[in-house]
């Protein structure tokens, strides 16, 4: 007897294989081909440390707005299991969910799946059935062992890459590029976003003959303003220098990202006056160049007018990305969980009108706590720190250690949980205060449920 409903086939979901993360193809694949998965239209596949998500959410915004029937895979979620399969912009139904986790389950047999090889599945079934015109598929984790690689990628693309999933993925740069490079598909478009491109994924896309794009050199993004004394200034624009090694391309000092323009060049051409994106933060351009260079890669599939690049810049919505919630204080949720993901956050809040910053932070115990609180430890005031209650999750005392260690010069406080620790901030904070919410995608969703906000 199968589940009755989604929540039921979630919990018998987990419970199926004994490793929450089993990396491999092979099971996944066999399932696959039982289950007639050929998909005929073309697949994005999109990989990296940080910024799939914005890159996701950019892609499916302008194909949408371009007219095209969307199908987009995403992970995690925070509200709903439902947020991950989106067709047309609408997520799928439970109905649909459960009948495709009923249908992999009949073929499966004895084969074992994870929670997430399971959903890759369904996601499939789901735009299959819908006759999708492209499917947009967000590696869960590293690439070439992740279930989204069982499709092949008509374009792949490497956001960033930064140290994270160390007991998966390896312990370097180049270890960790070599996973995501997995993703790359002979004779075909391979997008890196990072403009610090690692050699381990460079070799393997010139072992396998893919194309390989890297931001700064076949696409990247200029401001039409002179700036001086900036590097690559020449005939009314200049094109924005690297700060950091290991992060995207920040916008100069002073831009905003609600005014202004800027042009995109790629080896298909330029797009030029483009408005920014309607996603808050310091690195969003870096995220659209990619954007727009893995629909020139596929322009002669899925041709895009500069109408759609425009709407779907202006209209594309991301949950817990440095996202503003209505109020004072005001409340920023953010879902930072990594040192390179912290940086960002960090870039992001200094960019801000002077304030007192209260941090809600609560983190995964395997994630390195440490080196985000380092990255945030000059725009934080005032640390509140509560627990996760998950199997990976940290204690507020373990939280509280690392942060006790850093030697910071803002206050710590210990919270019984995220609620408590909001709670706490929100009566500490004056109104022209503001409260970051951060660490994980359990506490934003935490905040989310607390305060209301739906997901996008």
């Amino acid at each position: 007897m199968y589940p009755t409903n989604l929540a039921a086939w979630l919990s018998h979901l987990e419970s199926l294989h004994p490793k929450t993360i089993a990396l491999g193809l092979e099971r996944v694949a066999q399932v696959k081909q039982r289950l007639n998965l050929n998909p005929d239209f073309p697949i994005i596949v999109v990989g990296g440390t940080n910024g799939k998500g914005s890159v996701c959410a950019m892609l499916e915004a302008i194909l949408h707005a371009a007219g095209y029937k969307v199908g987009c895979y995403t992970s995690p979620h925070l509200l709903d299991y439902n947020e991950r399969v989106r067709i047309a912009k609408q997520q799928a139904s439970d109905a649909e969910l459960c009948a495709s986790f009923a249908e992999i389950e009949r073929v499966r047999d004895e084969i074992p799946l994870t929670y997430f090889e399971f959903g890759t599945l369904a996601a499939m079934q789901c735009f299959i059935a819908h006759k999708v015109d492209v499917a947009i598929l967000e590696v869960g984790l590293g690439g070439r062992l992740d279930a989204v690689n069982v499709f092949d990628a008509d374009v792949s693309v490497v956001t960033s890459v930064d140290i994270d999933h160390v007991d998966y993925l390896g312990d370097t740069r180049e270890k960790i590029a070599f996973e995501k490079a997995g993703i790359f598909r002979q004779g075909r478009v391979a997008i890196c976003a990072d403009s610090d491109v690692p050699q381990a994924l460079r070799k393997h896309a010139d072992d396998i003959g893919a194309q390989l794009w890297c931001v700064g050199s076949e696409f990247g993004f200029v401001l039409p303003t002179p700036a001086r004394g900036r590097v690559g200034e020449a005939h009314g624009t200049h094109t924005i220098s690297m700060v950091k090694p290991l992060t995207p391309t920040p916008l100069p000092e002073g831009e905003g990202l609600s005014n202004g323009q800027w042009n995109y060049f790629g080896k298909a051409g330029g797009r030029s006056a483009l408005p920014y994106p309607a996603l808050r933060g310091a690195f969003q351009l870096s995220n659209a160049s990619a954007v727009l260079a893995a629909l020139d890669a596929v322009q002669m599939q899925l041709p895009v007018s500069m109408q759609a690049v425009r709407r779907g810049l202006t209209e594309v919505e991301l949950t817990g990305r440095f996202q503003f919630v209505p109020g004072k204080p005001q409340l920023i949720l953010d879902v930072a969980h990594n040192p390179h993901a912290a940086r960002s956050l960090a870039q992001n809040l200094s960019k801000l009108p002077p304030a007192k910053t209260y941090a809600v932070v609560a983190m995964l115990k395997d994630k390195d706590m440490a080196g985000v609180v380092q990255a945030l430890r000059e725009e934080v005031d005032v640390w509140l720190a509560a627990g996760i209650d998950a199997p990976r999750g940290a204690t507020a005392q373990e939280l509280t250690d690392v942060l006790k260690n850093a030697q910071l010069r803002g206050e710590i406080v210990a919270c019984s949980s995220i609620a408590n620790a909001l709670d706490e901030a929100s009566k500490r904070a004056g109104e022209n205060d503001r409260i970051a919410a951060f660490g994980s995608f359990y506490t934003v969703a935490e905040v989310m449920r607390i305060r209301h906000v739906r997901s996008a």
